[in-house]
Order: C-alpha cells, then sequence, then structure tokens
C-alpha cells in the first residue's frame, strides 16, 4: 500500500504541476480586465482546472491508501515538475542553483519517508477532535483574509497564498474520511457535515490561489500555498487523525533535519518557479504562430 501510495502521490504531483503552469501564465498576467471575467474566457486556465481536477482525484486515491504524513510531503515534487515546465514557458533557463535544490529536496523526502515511517492513525475524528485545531486554523484563515482586505501587493500576496494553503490542508484530511464514506453510499456521502466542509475548503483554497497570482508577487504566495499545505496536513494527522512518526533518540534530529531542509528547498524552488523571464530560450508559447 506505501508504494502505491507514493506512486499515486507523484502522479498527483505532475498534474499538479501542468495545471500550476498554465494558470500562472493566465493569472499573473494583467490585461487590465476583471480576474474572474480574464479566467473565465481563457481556455488555457479551463486546461489547468482540469489538470487540478485530476491530480485532486489521483491525490485523493493516494490518501485512500496512504497517511497524510506520507502523501502531503512527497506533493511537494510538483515543485520539481513544475520548474522546468514553468521556465520554458517564461522563456528562461534552470540555472545549476536549482539543479542544486531539486535533488536536497528529493533527498529530504526520502529521508523522512524512509526514516519516520510515517503511517497509523485513522480516517475519520469525530467534530470535538476536530474543535482545537479547527478553530486555530479557522482564526489563522481569517487573518489571512483580514490583511488581503486592508493590504496590496506583497502583503496581499502573502497572506492569500497562506489562507490557500491552510484550506488545502485541511482539505486533504477531509479527504481521507470522504473516500471512507463512499463505500457506504451517496445517501451517506452527500448528508455528511465532512463532504460539505471539505467542498467548501476546496472552493476558498482555489479562490484564494487564484486571488493570490494577481494580487502581487508570485514568489510571495507560491511558497506560501506549497509549504503551507503539507505542514497543515501533517499537523491534523498528528494532533486530529493520530497518524505516527516511527522514531528514537537521534533518529528525530535527523527527522528534523530533514524538515528543515525540506522547507528551505521548497520555498527555494518556489521562488525560482515564480521568477519572471530572464534568458531567452527561444519562442514562448504566446509567440507561436505570429
Amino acid at each position: 500500500m506505501t508504494l502505491l501510495a507514493v506512486a499515486l502521490a507523484l502522479v498527483a504531483a505532475v498534474l499538479f504541476a501542468a495545471a500550476s503552469v498554465a494558470q500562472h501564465h493566465v493569472a499573473a498576467a494583467d490585461t487590465g480586465e476583471p480576474l474572474v471575467r480574464r479566467l473565465a474566457r481563457s481556455p488555457l486556465w479551463w486546461v489547468g482546472t482540469f489538470g487540478d481536477s485530476a491530480g485532486f482525484a489521483v491525490q485523493a486515491a493516494a490518501l485512500g491508501v496512504g497517511s497524510l504524513l506520507l502523501v502531503q510531503p512527497l506533493l511537494v515534487t510538483t515543485l520539481l515538475f513544475a520548474l522546468p515546465l514553468g521556465a520554458r514557458w517564461a522563456g528562461r533557463r534552470v540555472t545549476r542553483l536549482e539543479w542544486v535544490r531539486a535533488p536536497v529536496l528529493v533527498a529530504s523526502l526520502a529521508v523522512f519517508v524512509v526514516v519516520g515511517e510515517p503511517g497509523g492513525g485513522v480516517d475519520r475524528a469525530p467534530a470535538r477532535d476536530w474543535l482545537p485545531t479547527g478553530t486555530v486554523l479557522a482564526a489563522v484563515v481569517a487573518g489571512c483574509v483580514a490583511v488581503a482586505l486592508l493590504r496590496r501587493g506583497t502583503a496581499r500576496a502573502l497572506s492569500l497564498g497562506v489562507a490557500a494553503g491552510v484550506a488545502f490542508g485541511v482539505a486533504a484530511a477531509l479527504v481521507k474520511g470522504v473516500v471512507n464514506l463512499i463505500g457506504d453510499g451517496p445517501l451517506t456521502l452527500l448528508t455528511s457535515a465532512e463532504t460539505w466542509v471539505l467542498v467548501v475548503a476546496v472552493a476558498g483554497g482555489t479562490a484564494a490561489q487564484q486571488w493570490s497570482y494577481s494580487a502581487g508577487d508570485l514568489s510571495a504566495s507560491l511558497p506560501a500555498v506549497t509549504v503551507g499545505e503539507p505542514l497543515v496536513a501533517a499537523v491534523i494527522g498528528l494532533l486530529v487523525l493520530g497518524e505516527t512518526i516511527r522514531a528514537d533518540g537521534p533518529e528525530w534530529v535527523l527527522i528534523g533535519v530533514t524538515v528543515v531542509a525540506m522547507v528551505v528547498a521548497t520555498v527555494s524552488l518556489a521562488r525560482s518557479s515564480a521568477r519572471p523571464a530572464a534568458t531567452p530560450v527561444g519562442p514562448g508559447p504566446d509567440d507561436r504562430g505570429r
């Protein structure tokens, strides 16, 4: 089951990477048109949305057979696939430093999975177990929305990125329970509170993410989303769903170092992915056919 969860998580990462590159290109382009209208009229944005939906479906399958602590960290490999795609789209080269950061991320993930052996836990938890963690996360999202409404530029983009990361992390945790409900029939699925909270979390996260793309520098919002989702999902896995990391003594030190390295590499790669064109490498997608 672990190998299947890993394989599915990596497939989801590829789909998310392709979708992210497409949506960044559309949402970040300032044409003077209202954001919602611009997105709705863009075929490329709808292609990206389809890729996101497919990625979410595969992610749900991965969470159906694996733990949050295993699947969610693996999804940061989205950056490894998005980096060359985004660089090609933006008309720039992937730098040597970026190629160095990529193996650091891969090695950190491998050590975390092998040494920590994340697993265990339950698919669903009662509302009383969700209440303390859920209250804190709701307060974080509310604070981020307040900042986004009051500020502009980098502060708005960062706050929206954090809100999106929190929403997607909550959604990932809820997916485990909703997948478990599918076997009980459509009536149970549609009348479960978890299903509708999941819908709200996905819709809210998507709206915040799209808003963040046009609110300011992408290098502010993208790292927040990319790091926030697995971090929030891991916290929920540990505090709400009872998942575990199997480690003793010095292994905790090693895991701590790998988590720090993972976060640093993720933030660095996310900022690189958001960097605008620097070195032309040939005609970009917008130049074809002209």
